[in-house]
């Protein structure tokens, strides 16, 4: 299979084909133009991964603080770092709110195409039906 985008047309060396050569159903052996959604699915999965890892950041972030400003009352640059650290953690929440979004956009995405594909080829089969698969 060969394929740009996750689009392949299947049966035929470098995936050249004529589109009437797809609504009649011939011309290589029963060749199909379809889409893969394996990269979107993939992607997704690597979405929700990074979510997964930055989850517990937060927790992290507080046991490594413990302690820390214990006996510095007065030192300024300590009491930054608790403004740095809460800048961190909504930086890192916000990353893992949206590597959950993109993850669901992703699979919305392998859907939509999968259901395009569905779409584009009933609109073949009634030209097939029509021109017999000969070109005009």
């Amino acid at each position: 299979m060969s394929g740009v985008s996750g689009v392949a047309v299947v049966g035929q060396p470098g995936g050249r084909q004529r589109l009437s050569d797809l609504a009649a159903g011939g011309g290589g052996g029963g060749d199909e133009l379809r889409h893969s959604d394996g990269v979107w699915v993939r992607a997704a999965g690597g979405a929700e991964g990074m979510a997964v890892h930055l989850g517990p950041v937060r927790t992290e972030l507080e046991v490594a603080h413990e302690g820390l400003l214990a006996g510095t009352t007065g030192l300024s640059a300590l009491a930054e770092l608790g403004a740095v650290r809460e800048s961190w953690e909504r930086r890192f929440e916000s990353a893992r709110r949206e590597c959950e979004s993109l993850a669901g956009s992703l699979r919305t995405v392998a859907r939509a195409q999968g259901e395009t594909d569905e779409t584009v080829k009933s609109s073949f089969t009634a030209v097939a039906s029509r021109t017999h698969g000969v070109e005009r």
